[in-house]
């Protein structure tokens, strides 16, 4: 069967032709853990606002909602998303699992909590030390802004 005439042949022209319409999808996605890390990571979505970079909120939890990640991810491009800030704390999973799953730039912000140790170390290297080939980069603990930035030089190239 053959395809209709101008229609896309791969995976790779859709997805071209999708990133050249002009419509008003998120280009950032800020995701968290748990609820309770709202007040840390609302000052990336400050940030991108006053940039006007649009930005979507999502709480969704490495540990206890693993597929939805997975599929958050693996969709997150062709949703319009080029760059997921991810802030977790304690274990400091979820940059790194939204790393595996996706090709877009993933930054990490790790976060503190009251059963942090060491004011968030846990949730720093945690973040920062990556295995080979899964790349985050990592923003101060509890730095959204400096996320937000990154990401926002990140989408001006």
């Amino acid at each position: 069967m053959s395809e209709p005439a101008g229609a896309p042949q791969t995976m790779v022209e859709a997805e071209a032709e999708l990133a050249e319409l002009d419509v008003d999808t998120p280009q950032v996605g800020i995701v968290m853990g748990s609820k309770s890390d709202l007040p840390a990571m609302e000052p990336a979505e400050h940030e991108l606002t006053e940039r006007g970079i649009r930005c979507e909120v999502r709480v969704m939890s490495a540990h206890r909602e693993p597929d939805k990640v997975a599929d958050y991810a693996r969709n997150a491009r062709m949703r319009g998303i080029r760059v997921i800030i991810a802030g977790a704390g304690l274990s400091a999973a979820l940059p790194g699992v939204v790393a595996a799953h996706s090709d877009l730039p993933v930054i990490g912000v790790p976060l503190t909590s009251r059963t942090s140790v060491a004011g968030g170390l846990d949730a720093l290297l945690a973040t920062a030390q990556m295995p080979p080939g899964v790349p985050v980069a990592c923003v101060g603990v509890d730095n959204a802004r400096n996320a937000a930035v990154l990401a926002a030089r990140i989408l001006s190239i």
